[in-house]
């Protein structure tokens, strides 16, 4: 009962109305996820989509380069900046504070209603990809990763286009660095 009244106070929504909307969200060839391959294809790059025999199902496989890019959603990954290079890498990008205000991602926010389903949902989610990752790179795959507010908003083509020239110079030239984020 009680979890019913919360859920009426914080949703502005019926609960019926909220799971078509949520179950309406599909996980492949997202709007994000076809921009970066259109602008990736657009500079010569070919790939193949959602392969099942990797780790994570990656959105983009480009065998050439043996290099994967997932385009994650920063809602249902649990975006917070730079916190899987450090997991991943050990390391983080230096920022200034100036920097670190640009960098925060609005677009994850927790739900105010049923928070402990989404805080546990969501933290299974980055676990997941982080475990993905891990397998991914011990197989000799290098690993991109493309979080939707890097490449959506004001000015997406402007952003889209130089996201591409960035994963194009890190396919080509950058072949030290296992794992990116952008």
């Amino acid at each position: 009962m009680q979890k019913l009244i919360e859920q009426k106070l914080m949703d502005k929504i019926s609960a019926e109305q909220r799971h078509k909307n949520m179950a309406a969200i599909h996980s492949s060839n997202t709007k994000p996820e076809r921009a970066v391959r259109s602008a990736l294809h657009k500079i010569g790059f070919r790939f193949r989509k959602n392969d099942a025999r990797l780790p994570g199902h990656p959105d983009i496989v480009l065998p050439r380069y043996k290099a994967v890019i997932f385009v994650n959603g920063c809602f249902w990954h649990g975006h917070v900046p730079f916190a899987v290079t450090k997991i991943i890498t050990g390391k983080t990008k230096k920022l200034q504070k100036s920097a670190f205000r640009q960098a925060r991602c609005t677009r994850y926010k927790v739900p105010k209603s049923n928070v402990n389903f989404w805080r546990h949902k969501i933290f299974r989610n980055r676990e997941r990809d982080i475990s993905q990752i891990k397998k991914l790179n011990a197989d000799g795959w290098r690993v991109a990763l493309v979080w939707e507010c890097s490449i959506t908003g004001r000015n997406s083509k402007i952003k889209i286009k130089a996201i591409s020239e960035e994963i194009s110079y890190w396919l080509e030239e950058d072949y030290s660095n296992f794992f990116i984020e952008f």
